[in-house]
């Protein structure tokens, strides 16, 4: 069901992840809207709608289910903020697709938490690359007492399909 932009709306054009402004009154459709992140179609191409601007796609209710953490810092915490980002082209989270290679947890002198992640992509040549890690490091970065929170990009090793979880090849019919 095709919805209409209510204003002007910043996007990250999909794979270049270039940004992008979609003009009020455009027509999209809505491909995925994991994560509380909006994926949309439009006749130029696919594009990220980001959380804080899907309001603006007419008719669309967007949950952040599941995206905002109200309980005490935890390792796993951490695991369940990654769980709640999304490549935009792909209905699995970055944990199950086999992104995550590090997570470190590490106290700081002022009794907070300071986190790093290492992370790939699915192909090196990824634009959105940048755009995923951005989205990890905020919710990371909105739990409870985490005082500094670093998402790297890493290419060592290669990412490949054998990585995805068991869920995760679940969620895209390859079991």
């Amino acid at each position: 069901m095709p919805h209409t932009l209510l204003a002007d709306c910043p996007a990250t054009e999909i794979p270049a992840g270039v940004p992008a402004t979609l003009p009020s009154g455009s027509r999209v459709d809505v491909v995925q809207t994991l994560g509380g992140n909006v994926t949309v179609r439009t006749e130029r191409g696919l594009f990220r709608i980001a959380r804080e601007h899907a309001a603006q796609i007419e008719g669309l209710q967007v949950s952040d289910h599941g995206v905002g953490h109200t309980g005490e810092f935890s390792e796993q915490a951490v695991w369940a903020a990654l769980k709640t980002c999304f490549d935009p082209e792909i209905p699995v989270n970055i944990v199950d697709l086999g992104l995550i290679y590090d997570l470190a947890v590490e106290r700081t002198p002022a009794g907070g938490n300071a986190v790093e992640v290492k992370m790939t992509l699915t192909a090196p040549g990824c634009g959105m690359g940048p755009v995923i890690a951005e989205d990890a490091r905020q919710k990371i970065a909105s739990l409870p007492s985490v005082e500094s929170a670093r998402v790297h990009i890493v290419w060592d090793p290669i990412w490949n399909p054998r990585m995805i979880s068991e869920a995760g090849r679940k969620s895209l019919g390859l079991e």
